[in-house]
C-alpha cells in the first residue's frame, strides 16, 4: 500500500469517526464548524512556514510537495483527525494539529535571522487570519444579526474563523519548544549559553505535554483559564458578549 492510498484511508477512517459521533449526537454544531476552520487554517499556518523559507532560500518543503493547500499533503492522522473528533466529546473545544512542514535552517541565506521569520510566519499567519475575519464579520456578519436572532452557520463560521486563529496565534507563540515564539527566547540566547540549552530542550516537549495533561486532570485547568480569558477578550472586539 503505497503512501498516497494510505493516507486516504486515514482520512476516510476520520470522517467516519467524526460521522458516527455527529449521528449519536455527541458532537455539538459548533464543534463540527470549529473543526471545519481549523484545520484550514493549521494547514495555512504550516505552508507559510514553507513558502517563506523557499522566499529565503530553502527550498525543501517545495521539493517534498508540502508547499501546496491540498489537505492530504498535511494530514497527521492523530492530530487532524481523530484527536479533534474525539475532543468533540468533551467540553474542551476542538485542537489538533498537522504535519510540521520541513525546513533546513542550513540552506537559509542567513540561517539565525532568517530562520526567526520562518517560524514566525505561522503564527502571523494566525494572526492576519484572525483579524481578516474579525474586519467580515464586523463590517458584514454582524449588521446583519437581528436582535436576538439566531446566528446562521456563515456567521458562526466567520466567528469561530477568527476566534480559532486568535487561538493557534496565542498557543504557538507560547516560549516553550516546539512552538514557534521559542524562536524569540532562542534568538537572544547567548551562544555560550547554547550547549546547556540545547541539553535540556529535548524534555521541553514533555513538559508541554504534561501541562496539557494537568489541563485535562483539573478541567478548567490553566490553559483553559488562559484561553477562555483570550476568547472573552476577542469576542468584546467582535461586539459579542464574552
Amino acid at each position: 500500500m503505497d503512501q498516497r492510498t494510505r493516507r486516504t484511508l486515514w482520512v476516510v477512517a476520520g470522517a467516519v469517526v467524526v460521522v458516527a459521533l455527529v449521528v449519536n449526537h455527541h458532537i455539538k454544531v459548533q464543534a463540527i464548524i470549529l473543526f471545519c476552520v481549523i484545520v484550514p487554517s493549521i494547514i495555512l499556518h504550516e505552508v507559510s512556514h514553507g513558502w517563506v523559507a523557499r522566499l529565503f532560500g530553502d527550498d525543501t518543503a517545495k521539493r517534498a510537495g508540502r508547499i501546496t493547500l491540498n489537505p492530504l499533503k498535511h494530514v497527521d492522522p492523530v492530530g487532524t483527525l481523530i484527536v479533534p473528533a474525539l475532543l468533540s466529546l468533551t467540553s474542551l473545544g476542538v485542537i489538533g494539529w498537522a504535519k510540521p512542514v520541513p525546513v533546513n535552517p542550513s540552506r537559509l541565506r542567513s540561517p539565525r535571522n532568517q530562520g526567526v521569520l520562518v517560524s514566525l510566519a505561522g503564527p502571523a499567519t494566525n494572526a492576519f487570519l484572525a483579524v481578516l475575519f474579525a474586519i467580515i464579520f464586523i463590517k458584514v456578519i454582524r449588521p446583519g444579526i437581528p436582535p436576538g436572532g439566531t446566528n446562521s452557520i456563515v456567521a458562526q463560521g466567520v466567528f469561530y474563523a477568527s476566534l480559532g486563529n486568535v487561538g493557534l496565534f496565542a498557543f504557538n507563540m507560547l516560549p516553550i519548544p516546539p512552538l514557534d515564539g521559542s524562536v524569540l527566547f532562542e534568538r537572544l540566547l547567548p551562544a555560550r549559553s547554547w550547549p546547556t540549552y540545547l541539553r535540556y530542550r529535548q524534555y521541553t516537549m514533555p513538559i508541554l505535554m504534561g501541562l496539557v495533561f494537568l489541563n485535562f486532570v483539573l478541567n478548567p485547568g490553566p490553559i483553559t483559564w488562559a484561553f477562555e480569558h483570550l476568547y472573552n477578550w476577542w469576542a468584546g472586539v467582535l461586539g459579542l458578549a464574552g
